[in-house]
């Protein structure tokens, strides 16, 4: 009986591998489940095994189990299969042979079993702007390569209220390791400040970095922007408002695209008040403000000289749904943008919080991919 109580329960948790959580607990969980499989699974065979001395209720219990099981695995199965073209279609998607990532697998069963990355490189934090009644910082990463190499800005995500830029700071470490310099940076919160004071922000970034470029060994010409949620609203809408001459790219890591839309159809409030959070960063309620939601909702400032822009989604996401993915997509083709949705049927926000993960080295692959497109 207790082997099928546990049981029982890995079933329920199986399900958040293709179900969307109910609940802020049940996200979390959700990652867990989804970018950690191997442990999952591992567990299930521990104990479908039990059944060899455990005669009650067995076959009830290894019927639900193989069931788990399959629930557990079909992440790492479903990303293999989205790993097998992955890189022809990028390479094409951004007219690139490719080249630059020979010998470099997609997916890697064997990562499944590392649980950390654990290559980290040692950042400095850097003032890039002091305004009257604040100081912003930076955690930069340098380039693993001689020579001035190109930056990319990281924005954090955090509902535009929270975070910083330790954020998911892992993936900082792998692209300096693969020769970028990495911009992780702070930005003003809300409720005390507004959009757009964070594209604002964005901007004193790069004036600081092209200034202190020689110390720092920046390719000046070569700029990209990477977000996160609320930092991926932010780094769209600063991409494609500012029109800086030198930014090749930006990536959107599961970003509310279109916030008018957005507001519209709030998130489930046992997840997140998604309204409240986006009158604190718009400063209102879309009937109050409805001018403001539409400037910063970066799918209308789309057009044909747009950046080319990486999207990656999961379609299990709770706090931001991947229909704002979906047309920002249809968007950038109507405009002719170069640009690729990864989109990861399992994955859930935050998914790349383990690079190791199935989500997290298909997104890790892609993004490397994309930079090296862009900014060669």
């Amino acid at each position: 009986m207790i082997r099928l109580i546990i049981i029982v329960i890995l079933f329920l948790l199986s399900l958040l591998a293709v179900f969307k959580a109910f609940s802020y607990h049940a996200w979390l969980l959700a990652i867990a489940v989804t970018e950690f499989p191997v442990i999952f699974a591992g567990s299930t065979l521990v104990i479908l095994a039990t059944g060899i001395w455990v005669q009650k209720y067995q076959l009830a219990g290894t019927i639900i189990g193989f069931l788990t099981l399959i629930l557990f695995v079909s992440p790492i199965f479903r990303s293999y299969w989205i790993s097998r073209d992955l890189k022809q279609k990028v390479s094409a998607a951004f007219d690139n042979s490719g080249t630059s990532m020979d010998g470099q697998q997609t997916f890697d069963f064997n990562k499944l079993f590392r649980f950390s990355y654990s290559d980290t490189i040692a950042s400095h934090q850097l003032n890039y702007v002091t305004y009257k009644d604040t100081s912003l910082f930076l955690d930069f990463f340098p380039a693993r390569m001689l020579g001035k190499r190109p930056c990319i800005i990281v924005v954090h995500g955090g509902s535009w209220s929270s975070g910083d830029s330790k954020q998911l700071a892992d993936l900082n470490s792998y692209l300096a390791k693969a020769g970028y310099n990495v911009a992780a940076i702070n930005y003003r919160l809300a409720p005390k400040y507004q959009t757009p004071a964070p594209v604002e922000d964005i901007k004193n970034a790069i004036v600081y970095l092209k200034k202190h470029s020689d110390e720092l060994n920046i390719d000046t010409n070569n700029f990209v922007l990477l977000g996160r949620s609320a930092g991926a609203q932010i780094a769209l809408l600063a991409a494609y408002t500012l029109h800086e001459k030198d930014l090749k790219g930006v990536v959107d890591f599961y970003g509310p695209a279109d916030m008018v839309w957005g507001y519209s159809i709030p998130s489930n409030p046992l997840i997140m008040d998604s309204r409240k959070v986006m009158g604190d960063y718009v400063g209102g309620t879309y009937a109050q403000v409805p001018d403001k939601y539409a400037a910063c909702s970066p799918i209308l400032f789309v057009d044909k000289i747009s950046v080319p822009t990486l999207i990656i989604h999961g379609t299990n996401d709770v706090l931001v749904s991947d229909i704002h993915s979906d047309k920002l997509d249809k968007k950038l083709s109507e405009a002719g943008v170069k640009h690729y949705w990864l989109k990861l049927p399992w994955a859930t926000h935050g998914f790349d919080f383990n690079l190791n993960g199935p989500g997290g080295q298909l997104s890790t692959y892609t993004v490397e991919l994309f930079l090296n497109s862009v900014t060669r």
